[in-house]
């Protein structure tokens, strides 16, 4: 059961932390990995991520809940039986489906939320936690805060916190990092870059032989 968030403030709170996964349908799934992995292949792959990041999100004391957005009926399923709350997204697309969790965010009176690619091979509480942690740092109550978490290229956001939770809008697509960084100026919004493991994400078949080289898609990691 979902704890009662308290109502957010004008500026940076993390009192009430949610962190949202948005997934899309679990049919042809990470299709550019195709040349590398079956169908089949890519859908444990994506349900050993999501696993592994809710799993993650759930050890950080600071977070109140961990809700997955998704289209996906068996993605939502999957959510549940790894102790999420499902969010069946109403309407396609990322940025739509984070904006639909954003609300319900609000409507629960969530003061923060910490949006979480759901391809992350190195995502753990503790590299989730240096991203709370680095916000709760710079808050302040007079001022939002966007804490961008970039790929490894520095083009896209793999994490992205944003206290309150509609602080900017979602950008996510290419060149997201710089949209989201536009945004919080454009705002007046305290941003913050954090870099780190999280940087690797699972877009491109490079980026699968470097998961396998550093060992982090063994299913009994995390």
């Amino acid at each position: 059961m979902t704890r009662q968030l308290a109502a957010p403030s004008p500026g940076a709170n993390l009192r009430r932390l949610v962190a949202v996964v948005p997934v899309g349908a679990l049919e042809g799934a990470k299709s550019r990995l195709g040349g590398s992995l079956d169908a089949e292949e890519r859908q444990d792959l994506v349900q050993l991520l999501l696993e592994r990041t809710i799993r993650a999100a759930a050890q950080v004391a600071q977070i109140e809940s961990v809700v997955v957005v998704s289209p996906d009926p068996a993605i939502l399923e999957l959510a549940v039986r790894a102790g999420a709350m499902p969010l069946q997204q109403v309407g396609a697309g990322l940025n739509e489906g984070l904006d639909q969790a954003v609300e319900w965010a609000i409507a629960q009176g969530a003061s923060a939320v910490l949006v979480l690619a759901a391809d992350l091979p190195s995502v753990s509480a503790e590299s989730i936690g240096e991203i709370v942690a680095t916000a709760a740092a710079a808050a302040s109550p007079e001022r939002a805060i966007v804490v961008v978490v970039p790929d490894r290229h520095g083009r896209g956001t793999n994490a992205l916190l944003l206290s309150p939770p509609d602080a900017i809008g979602f950008s996510f697509g290419v060149d997201s990092r710089t949209a989201h960084e536009a945004a919080a100026r454009a705002a007046d919004a305290l941003s913050v870059e954090v870099d780190g493991p999280l940087a690797l994400d699972l877009d491109l078949p490079e980026d699968l032989t470097l998961a396998e080289e550093r060992g982090l898609l063994d299913p009994t990691r995390g």
